[in-house]
């Protein structure tokens, strides 16, 4: 079932998920794995959770990121390799020799398999981040893109490629291909936390959530999960139908 929590700002966002987080992890203790999320969304959460780094020690578990660009030369500051060092690694206080990014053991046509079999030797991801796409992808999942998908390479639509090019000095700077975790990978999570801030995310959160389970918004796939959490303000949120049916859809 879903839980879905409506709050006045991306700040509050970040709270509600930092206490999900260290909450899971306190209950599940030594076997706790956590899955990360760049971009815009996350930082709040990611902020949060760091002002807890005093009484949470996090120093032991293991993270393993959503996706990277394929096509980005290495080191540049823009690759989720850099940014999750930047934005999450370093402030959560995590060992970076536990923190995975996928291809960061090489870009071949291996990788993500390896990647796939490192979770799996990790014992799963217990609680991942995510956010969601104005075109309702999760993680690099285009629509399209099977239900069934595992961790692969692929191809950005125009689209992502237009609504990430805030972080390059030039549109034609963002790269066109990726390597993500699949829409499978991430459905074997035990609990996902999604987070949706905004008015232009209020179409694809309600076709996510309300609309048919399709491939064409791979977020859909959510509905499939039987440990999900919401955080969306009032914008993002404006277009479900069903908000006050969700689950605990109230303070947490």
């Amino acid at each position: 079932m879903t839980e879905l929590f409506v709050v006045s700002s991306q700040a509050e966002g970040g709270e509600l998920a930092a206490d999900r987080i260290a909450a899971t992890m306190t209950s599940v203790g030594a076997r706790f794995v956590l899955g990360v999320a760049t971009g815009s969304t996350p930082q709040s959460i990611w902020r949060a959770l760091a002002a807890r780094c005093r009484s949470l020690d996090l120093s032991t578990v293991p993270a393993f990121a959503l996706d990277e660009y394929w096509d980005i030369p290495e080191g540049h500051p823009e690759s989720y390799q850099a940014v999750v060092e930047r934005e999450i690694t370093s402030p959560l206080g995590l060992n970076p020799q536990l923190v995975r990014v996928p291809g960061d053991d090489g870009k071949d046509s291996a990788a993500p398999s390896r990647y796939e079999q490192a979770i799996r030797a990790a014992g799963g991801i217990t609680l991942q981040v995510l956010g969601i796409g104005r075109n309702g992808h999760i993680a690099f999942n285009e629509p399209g893109t099977s239900l069934a998908s595992r961790c692969r390479i692929a191809r950005l639509t125009q689209q992502t490629r237009r609504d990430n090019s805030r972080f390059f000095a030039a549109a034609e700077d963002v790269p066109s291909y990726c390597i993500t975790q699949g829409i499978g990978t991430i459905l074997e999570a035990e609990r996902l936390v999604l987070a949706a801030y905004g008015l232009d995310k209020a179409h694809a959160l309600a076709a996510a959530l309300e609309g048919p389970v399709t491939s064409t918004v791979p977020a859909s796939a959510l509905q499939l999960h039987p440990g999900v959490t919401v955080i969306a303000d009032a914008a993002a949120a404006s277009q479900l139908k069903h908000a006050g049916n969700y689950l605990a859809a109230g303070a947490l």
